[in-house]
């Protein structure tokens, strides 16, 4: 074989190893929605460095030896429970169980700043099954204990009874604590919040008794209240009876009485079912009115009613 062709086979040898070589050792990373990526690119002598961060969904292009750890920047929800043994003592020694609640995230602008401070080796395995692990294990390791504290402090400081009262306020405390423990950090705590506050089954029934009885008062007094109204109201009915049986009293003399007479006399004259009206007069010929004794002596006998339709002589 000549010489040329030798080089030649050579040659062609040597493309093609590159180019398997070239197709093994590189990568095109991909960054999904959602995570901002932490690029690394590696040396086969030396070290690997810092190329740069991408934002997701995008990928830098197939490259030599280039490395992505992708970051999630979307907010998380933690819930830590302060139940059993982590149960909280208040200030009065009754034991309280309860939960925090916090949503926080990375901030995107300190990827770089995560990623060297914060972050901790992760196998590859644990990334496969949960792309989230490296956040999360930076979360256990800065700043969930913190929290705890903090959250265990809040709750020390008030009385048992006053803790349900005081939930909001107890998360304020907490969430500005928390922030100013992270200020520098690429943590971001957006809100806390605490919750599900339980009481010893003690305190709890003796709770529900207090104020199974304070409703059993409210009703007793309302009672009371609709008794005391009805009387008022019975008073001014009869107070109101007596004022109308005076007024009518006031009024029923012997002229008014004679005056009603003449006005039922005239009423019955008038009427079409009528046929004899006898009605005792005196001496004037208008009806008596007044008292008059059954079996005393009588007045002068009346002068009977003449009969309607004839005249009597």
């Amino acid at each position: 074989m000549s010489i040329p062709r030798l080089l030649a086979s050579a040659v062609l040898v040597l493309v093609c190893a590159s180019v398997v070589v070239w197709c093994v050792g590189s990568s095109n990373p991909v960054t999904p929605a959602g995570y901002v990526g932490y690029l690394t690119k590696g040396a086969v002598f030396g070290q690997s460095r810092f190329v740069g961060v991408q934002r997701g969904p995008t990928s830098t292009g197939r490259a030599w030896l280039l490395h992505v750890a992708n970051i999630s920047i979307t907010p998380y929800t933690y819930t830590e429970d302060f139940i059993g043994e982590e149960a909280v003592l208040s200030r009065d020694n009754l034991k309280i169980s309860f939960r925090v609640h916090t949503v926080w995230r990375i901030d995107d602008a300190k990827i770089p700043q995560f990623m060297d401070r914060f972050s901790t080796t992760v196998n590859r395995d644990a990334v496969e099954k949960d792309p989230d692990a490296v956040v999360k294990t930076a979360y256990t390791n800065f700043v969930r204990e913190p929290l705890k504290t903090y959250a265990r402090d809040e709750v020390q400081r008030r009385n048992g009874l006053d803790i349900k009262e005081a939930l909001i306020p107890i998360g304020d405390a907490v969430l500005d604590r928390v922030r100013r423990y992270v200020v520098d950090s690429p943590f971001v705590i957006t809100s806390v919040v605490v919750g599900n506050v339980q009481y010893p089954h003690e305190v709890a029934d003796a709770v529900s008794r207090k104020l199974a009885a304070t409703q059993e008062l409210q009703r007793m007094d309302t009672e009371i209240e609709i008794e005391r109204k009805e009387r008022t109201k019975r008073e001014v009915q009869a107070q109101g009876i007596a004022n109308a049986m005076q007024i009518i009293r006031g009024q029923l003399n012997d002229r008014y009485i004679q005056h009603e007479a003449i006005e039922a006399q005239k009423a019955m004259v008038g009427s079409p079912n009528h046929t004899v009206v006898y009605i005792p007069v005196g001496s004037m010929g208008v009806p008596l009115t007044g008292t008059f004794s059954a079996t005393g002596p009588q007045g002068p006998p009346a002068t009977p009613a003449p009969v309607a339709g004839k005249v009597q002589k």
